[in-house]
């Protein structure tokens, strides 16, 4: 199979390769997913560049935890009807060596999704880690219906869907972006307000949309950027739920936080639990049927330039970007 990897950590344009590996197989409990598009995401240009460590764990990594395509086998102990569905891939990469930037991917049945036909590949290679972190930020909120919810990134990967998931379960949605056209697209998401961070003030127009109470919940991109204003943000007994940060360490002021009963919840996608994985896969595969999330806009690369499809998201696009594994 076609495949792109890397062997040392360091710049896209130095470490990545792109040439032939032998097929993988499928093993028990296993499916192989012949492999039509592969997302790219911040996590996985920051493994690869060595951003949290710069120790290769695997000799060989195949990058992607995202990924869509179709199965063509099933190991033993899985059921041979599922040979020829569409699926979209869950943790492709995660504590494995071969990820999806690849023609072919082995790996467990629970870590694919059935993909409708009116999904294409290159959408399904952008759900796994966007809409999964998106899904399970907003039902950490608890039930939605009234409550007032202020989402950081309200445009990106994962802003993106959180303001549509919170805003059609019942939440009245503050989208936060960084210029006015992002700001109107938050809007058309589902945003009853959308504030534009580089031209208002964030803690002073939610006091102001919510009389001086605070949001209920913040579905939080950068911890580090923003932490210092829970505080004021939330209301008496809020919630932060924080699955992104720009920096390992993040400042919270000790008394606005104690004194306003602050709750900060953190978690990270790729450790969701099987079960708590299944019920958002129950929840978001009838949404993906009907066709009702819009979803971001893509940028294609050709595997043979995966290395420019990295460095595209390294320079902070707020696109997603997507890699053609057959091209």
């Amino acid at each position: 199979m076609k495949a792109a990897w890397y062997s040392s950590k360091g710049p896209a344009s130095a470490v990545l390769t792109v040439g032939e590996m032998p097929d993988p197989v499928a093993q028990p409990g296993e499916v192989l997913v012949r492999l039509a598009h592969s997302g790219v995401n911040p996590s996985d240009v920051k493994s690869r560049a060595g951003v949290t460590s710069t120790a290769m764990e695997f000799p060989r990594v195949i990058p992607h935890s995202d990924g869509a395509g179709v199965i063509e086998a099933v190991g033993e102990g899985v059921a041979q009807t599922l040979i020829g569905q569409r699926v979209w891939i869950i943790n492709g990469q995660w504590q494995r060596p071969f990820g999806t930037a690849a023609g072919l991917i082995g790996l467990p049945e629970a870590q694919v999704a059935p993909l409708p036909d009116q999904v294409s590949t290159e959408t399904g290679a952008s759900l796994g880690i966007p809409l999964l972190t998106a899904w399970y930020a907003v039902q950490a909120c608890g039930a939605m219906l009234g409550k007032t919810v202020l989402v950081y990134g309200a445009t990106g990967a994962v802003g993106g869907y959180a303001t549509q998931l919170a805003a059609c379960s019942g939440a009245r949605v503050i989208g936060v972006a960084g210029s006015r056209e992002r700001c109107e697209h938050a809007s058309l998401l589902g945003a009853e307000w959308a504030i534009n961070r580089n031209e208002q003030d964030v803690v002073a127009s939610v006091r102001e949309i919510t009389g001086g109470k605070g949001v209920d919940a913040i579905i939080e991109v950068d911890a580090a950027a923003n932490a210092a204003n829970y505080g004021q943000l939330l209301k008496f007994g809020g919630d932060a739920i924080i699955y992104g940060s720009s920096a390992g360490l993040i400042e919270v002021p000790f008394r606005a936080a104690i004194v306003g009963f602050a709750n900060l919840r953190f978690f990270i996608v790729y450790n969701l639990p099987l079960q708590v994985r299944r019920a958002a896969i129950e929840v978001l595969s009838p949404l993906l049927e009907r066709g009702v999330l819009h979803h971001p806009r893509l940028e294609i690369f050709p595997l043979r330039d995966i290395g420019k499809a990295h460095e595209r998201v390294e320079s902070g696009a707020n696109i997603k970007v997507i890699v053609d594994v057959r091209a």
